[in-house]
């Protein structure tokens, strides 16, 4: 028997836990964690500020002008 058959098998990486980003400063301060909720959150957000902003623009065009458009032909003046 071979001393190598006689091991255990090393424990597999679980890709399935996600990813952490930890952000330090210079005097090894924690800053901030970012975390894949925070990333879903930005993506959500930057998805629904842009559909806002088509409808917004879409909207605004088909939408009447808030001040009245001047008349194109002048009153007739009143001579007492």
């Amino acid at each position: 028997m071979n001393k190598f058959e006689s091991r255990q098998p090393q424990p597999k990486l679980d890709t399935d836990e996600g990813w952490v980003v930890q952000v330090y400063g210079s005097n090894r301060r924690l800053l901030c964690v970012l975390e894949p909720s925070h990333g879903w959150m930005f993506l959500i957000g930057c998805a629904v500020g842009l559909l806002v902003s088509v409808i917004w623009v879409n909207a605004a065009r088909y939408s009447l002008p808030l001040e009245p458009t001047p008349p194109t032909e002048l009153p007739a003046l009143k001579v007492d």
